[in-house]
């Protein structure tokens, strides 16, 4: 019994075949038990019981011939049968239904000289004929259609009743689906660190233990790949550093400023890898202080004046403090505007900050060459770049504006990118007051 037990809580099929073998069981008992029911109402009509085929005489003598009708009203009731009479000029009878076709019964068995059994529908009536009469008695139908539907209807009834169990079982049964669901789409989405929880020891338990075991390889192949590269961009720094050192004893020359180019290249994409990898961790660490923040982005976008096409300004009236990591904020107001300098083809590039609600608003907006529609999705992922020929120094690395979008999401944030070719592009950061890592709740 135990081994039984045990083997239902295992598997999930056993399970449903036990709840759809029982609904159909129970289906098969409540639709037999209804249809016996209305059998039995419907075939509700006997053997002539003894007493009439022995008082036959009595009966049709109180009736009289010709027969007194008050009578005959009086015996039909008391005897709780049907009484007809007919002859040529008359016909009666002490029910109003009529039920029964009485002219076409056929003969079955004798009872007296003037009184035989007969037949009609499969169902046994006494026929009398005495004094130019026909008398006929018969079983009042107690077939009563009402009955029937009532029995009809409990029965449909119960079917709903069992149909409604079975699927709030089977809907009990399938709620890990619906955890499974919402895990995987969390994972999906890049929280490794989220865990399907369930006890239980079916299929779908073994299921909800390997997506949890999926979920811990891919954050450890993660978490090496991006130990790795940390590594990686550390011990560069090394050879870089020797290699700017000999830079230093070089002669002045049009190699030498080649090569110093090339080496700071290469310092700021590792900066770049590095910083990227830093904000990509589930908390990233900012160092955050209360900034006034039109100003600094207007402080910060000062640096860029000397652009030929001109940057113009639209700031708010009256400032806001946000809590803010400076050196990041810094970082992704450089970028955008590195970005639309490139681009922006010397047009004039705005800057505008503004408030929406408790957010700000950073926007660069350029008209320079725009980005196609189908890269839009793409533009801000690392090493994307819109036109694949693009050089390097007009193209850069393509870790820019995913620097952008990591550390707009660091300070709970986000990066919304609008372009059209040949038109410009519209870049916008939303920033709340303060970072979820800042809030009270996250303490």
């Amino acid at each position: 019994m135990t081994t039984l037990v045990q083997g239902v809580r295992r598997s999930l099929f056993v399970r449903l075949l036990l709840i759809f073998g029982i609904t159909v069981i129970l289906f098969f008992v409540i639709f037999s038990i209804s249809l016996r029911t209305v059998n039995q109402n419907i075939n509700t009509i006997d053997a002539i019981p003894d007493f009439f085929t022995r008082n036959i005489e009595s009966i049709i003598g109180d009736i009289g011939a010709p027969p007194n009708l008050g009578n005959a009203m009086r015996l039909a009731e008391e005897l709780d049968w049907s009484i007809a009479i007919h002859n040529p000029i008359m016909r009666w009878s002490s029910d109003n239904d009529n039920r029964l076709d009485l002219e076409d019964s056929a003969f079955s068995r004798k009872l007296t000289d003037d009184a035989e059994v007969r037949s009609v529908n499969n169902e046994d009536i006494i026929m009398v004929q005495r004094g130019g009469y026909d008398f006929y008695l018969y079983q009042r139908s107690l077939n009563d259609n009402s009955s029937n539907y009532v029995v009809l209807y409990i029965g449909v009834a119960l079917g709903s009743i069992v149909l409604f169990l079975n699927y709030f079982m089977v809907n009990k049964l399938l709620d890990p689906v619906r955890l499974l669901r919402r895990g995987a789409e969390r994972i999906r989405l890049g929280d490794l660190n989220f865990r399907v929880k369930s006890n239980r020891q079916d299929e779908l338990g073994e299921l909800t233990e390997s997506i949890n075991h999926m979920a811990d390889s891919l954050q450890s192949m993660l978490e090496a790949k991006r130990q790795l590269l940390l590594a990686i961009s550390h011990e560069l720094r090394t050879p870089i550093t020797k290699a700017k050192l000999r830079l230093e004893f070089m002669p002045e020359s049009s190699e030498k400023d080649q090569l110093k180019e090339d080496i700071q290249e290469i310092e700021l994409l590792i900066s770049d890898l590095i910083e990227a990898e830093r904000l990509n961790e589930e908390h990233a660490v900012l160092t955050t202080d209360p900034t006034p923040i039109a100003a600094f982005v207007e402080g910060v976008s000062e640096q860029f004046a000397s652009y030929p096409g001109g940057i113009e300004f639209e700031l708010p009236q009256q400032d806001r403090d946000f809590v803010i990591d400076n050196l990041r904020i810094r970082l992704l107001i450089t970028n955008l505007l590195n970005n639309a300098i490139r681009h922006g083809e010397e047009n004039p590039i705005v800057v505008r900050v503004s408030f929406e609600g408790e957010d700000v608003l950073l926007e660069v907006e350029d008209q320079g060459e725009g980005i196609a529609e189908e890269h839009l999705s793409q533009i801000s992922e690392p090493f994307y770049r819109a036109d694949s020929a693009r050089q390097r120094n007009t193209g850069g690395f393509g870790l820019g504006l995913y620097l952008c979008r990591l550390i707009a999401q660091a300070h709970g944030g986000e990066l919304i990118i609008e372009s059209q070719v040949g038109a410009g592009t519209h870049i916008t950061v939303r920033l709340p007051p303060r970072p979820p890592s800042d809030l009270p709740e996250a303490e």
